[in-house]
C-alpha cells in the first residue's frame, strides 16, 4: 500500500505503523519466542531501517524471508 511508503510518511508515522502492526508492548505479543526461533532479532529492531527511512517494509521482509526461511 502506497500510504505506508517512506516517501508518504513521517518518521513518527512509520514508528507507529511498526508498533501497531507488531503490537509490541500492546498485549499482542504472546512471548512465544518465534522471532528467536527463526534467528531474527527483536521484530521492532528488524524494522528499524524502515522507521529511519532507509528501507521499505517489503524490502526488510523479503530479506528476512530469504535469509531465515529456507
Amino acid at each position: 500500500m502506497d500510504k505506508f511508503l517512506i516517501k508518504n510518511t513521517t518518521r513518527e508515522q512509520r514508528e507507529q505503523i511498526i508498533r501497531d502492526s507488531l503490537n509490541c508492548g500492546g498485549g499482542g505479543c504472546e512471548n512465544c519466542s518465534a522471532c528467536g526461533a527463526y534467528g531474527a532479532i527483536e521484530p521492532y529492531e528488524m524494522y528499524q531501517p524502515y522507521i529511519d527511512g532507509i528501507k521499505e517494509i517489503a524490502e526488510i521482509t523479503k530479506e528476512f524471508q530469504t535469509s531465515y526461511l529456507r
